[in-house]
């Protein structure tokens, strides 16, 4: 089994067709099916069938999928180690928090590690950086979860060794127009909200989600957009939103927006990481960085 053939394997597991791995690998078709043969001959098993969305691996396939993995990085690690050559540690993260807490995290590393550096990949979508720290190709990742395991708020988290620390709270805020209707209301309930437009992102978003454990199904979703979009809209008396209390506070203090008095819990903000990488290059220092002072 070559180092080669596990990069063949892994292309198509991410690329789901011979001819996009192929593209991506800069090989001929062919030399990737070569490969993908070789390698399921010097294994006995078949690791992919055809299916409706390409190529799907088979359980074999899937149980292969962690160790090539976990091979790939650790063929890395030794040839950055003989060349005395530290890669930057990546840090994913939503893009909702990339503008606000990122920073804080990263000031707090360099002060700790200024001789390592961190690359930052923000995402929309919480499903890719779980998945890319699963896959080793982010280090860590920053989300918005609730509850005491991952995927407490509501999302199904992907099979495997993860864990976190939850560094902070993030506290929301249900904001509405200063003319809308329960902008004076006091002491309001979740069935208050029974037929009021809440304007909400898609249904993998956080504040989504959020809204949904708060509020069930009372309120109308209206489909709006990212943070900037649900908060425009909400100014502009098209309804009401849950969001966090940090993209309201300029809203709120200029008087395009004013808080709901609905009492709503915080969100935590929570690092993950692969449990079995804890002892790779610089992560415990991003892990006490990432911590509160």
């Amino acid at each position: 089994m070559e180092l080669r053939q596990l990069r063949t394997f892994e292309a198509v597991i991410r690329h789901r067709t011979v001819t996009d791995a192929a593209i991506a690998l800069d090989l001929a078709p062919s030399s990737v099916s070569q490969q993908i043969r070789t390698l399921e001959d010097t294994l006995g098993v078949a690791l992919f069938s055809r299916g409706p969305r390409g190529m799907e691996p088979t359980a074999a396939g899937k149980r292969l999928q962690g160790w090539a993995a976990t091979l790939l990085r650790q063929a890395e690690e030794a040839i950055r180690d003989v060349r005395d050559v530290r890669r930057p540690l990546r840090l994913g993260a939503l893009e909702t928090l990339a503008g606000v807490y990122v920073p804080r995290v990263l000031a707090r590393f360099a002060q700790r590690r200024p001789d390592i550096d961190v690359e930052v990949h923000a995402d929309r979508a919480r499903d890719g950086l779980l998945n890319g720290v699963l896959q080793g190709q982010l280090d860590a990742a920053l989300l918005l979860d609730s509850g005491t395991e991952i995927g407490g708020l509501g999302f199904a988290p992907p099979a495997g060794p993860l864990t976190y620390v939850d560094l902070e709270p993030v506290p929301l805020a249900l904001v509405a127009a200063p003319t809308h209707p329960l902008a004076e209301r006091d002491d309001l309930a979740a069935a208050d909200l029974t037929g009021e437009r809440l304007l909400v992102n898609v249904p993998e978003c956080s504040f989504w989600l959020a809204g949904d454990r708060l509020f069930g199904v009372g309120p109308k979703r209206v489909r709006a957009g990212g943070v900037p979009v649900m908060r425009a809209w909400a100014e502009h008396g098209l309804g009401i939103s849950l969001l966090p209390d940090f993209a309201v506070t300029d809203s709120v203090r200029a008087g395009t927006l004013v808080r709901l008095r609905l009492p709503v819990p915080d969100l935590s903000l929570r690092l993950v990481w692969r449990e079995d990488q804890e002892q790779a290059p610089g992560m415990r220092e991003m892990l006490y960085a990432a911590a509160r002072p």
